[in-house]
């Protein structure tokens, strides 16, 4: 039996730093990756080298809080149940896989499909693939094998088929 994800245990998402409910350190971390630091370090090229700096770092923070934002519309405790029972019906799921590496997809599927909501999930496929290195965790699945499962989540979310 696979070990509970950590990022979907029955704790309130609890802020390491101040212990109080609420984080969402995936959400965070995708919205912080997916767009935040790029967007600051090009409007930062403008002012030189140390403008691209602090805009990447400003618009890294933006972009987090906006990831938190999003994350918070997700109940990850309600998906992780649904992907856990599910996985191991779908295509892409071999026998011997583990959720555990499933997990980290599906959360950044369903994030993504928050994030930009009425787009497709193809026409971002580049963008994803780019950022799943910096969420997947200890996840063993390179994007070419988690993609799918980011596209059942986006699904799920309520993202075009």
């Amino acid at each position: 039996m696979d070990k509970p994800s950590r990022l979907y245990d029955a704790e309130p998402n609890r802020d390491p730093i101040s212990g109080t409910p609420g984080a969402h350190p995936v959400g965070t971390g995708i919205g912080a990756a997916l767009g935040g630091a790029a967007a600051g370090a090009v409007t930062g090229t403008a002012a030189g080298p140390l403008g691209t700096l602090v805009g990447a770092a400003l618009g890294a923070i933006v972009g987090g809080l906006a990831g938190k934002s999003v994350a918070e519309t997700i109940d990850p405790t309600s998906e992780d149940a649904y992907w856990r029972d599910s996985f191991t019906l779908r295509p892409y799921a071999s026998n011997g896989d583990s959720f555990h590496d499933f997990a980290p997809a599906y959360r950044y599927g369903a994030t993504a499909y928050s994030r930009y909501p009425g787009r497709q999930f193809d026409e971002l496929d580049v963008d994803l693939s780019r950022g799943w290195s910096s969420v997947r965790g200890t996840s063993a699945l390179d994007w070419s094998r988690a993609r799918d499962a980011a596209r059942d989540a986006w699904i799920r979310a309520g993202g075009p088929r």
